[in-house]
């Protein structure tokens, strides 16, 4: 999968180290579009803290992505929505962890879950 970061230095405000304004898909062949994904396990039942949370979300994605034949490395969008505002930075350190290096177009959104056991729920984009 080739990819472009578009990050404009005139008419919009900087970029930070862990994000992107946009990221092209270069000749896509494939897109897998995910629903948004909780931190449950295998039994349907919530992680205990965010951070269980966070690693059952990003446990989870891996395996739908690797259902489609795709890892973390062909996300290109991300979506998060937090329950608390107060858990965007442990939703960002478990998002860097999950990328690495790669850096994509991403958003957090403060919402209302629809059980109060659901801390953080992320839907994503990938590619081939």
């Amino acid at each position: 999968m080739d990819t472009k970061i578009h990050n404009p230095s005139a008419g919009v405000y900087a970029a930070t180290d862990d994000y992107v304004h946009a990221i092209e898909v270069l000749d896509p062949q494939r897109f897998l579009f995910v629903s948004g994904t909780m931190g449950l396990d295998a039994d349907g039942i919530a992680g205990a803290t965010l951070d269980d949370q966070l690693r059952l979300i990003w446990s989870n994605l891996r395996a739908i992505l690797a259902s489609a034949g795709m890892t973390v490395d062909n996300i290109v969008r991300l979506t998060s929505y937090l329950r608390d505002p107060a858990y965007a930075q442990a939703n960002q350190d478990a998002r860097i962890a999950a990328l690495g290096e790669r850096r994509i177009p991403t958003t957090a959104i403060v919402v209302q879950t629809l059980s109060p056991d659901w801390l953080v729920e992320i839907e994503i984009v990938a590619s081939a």
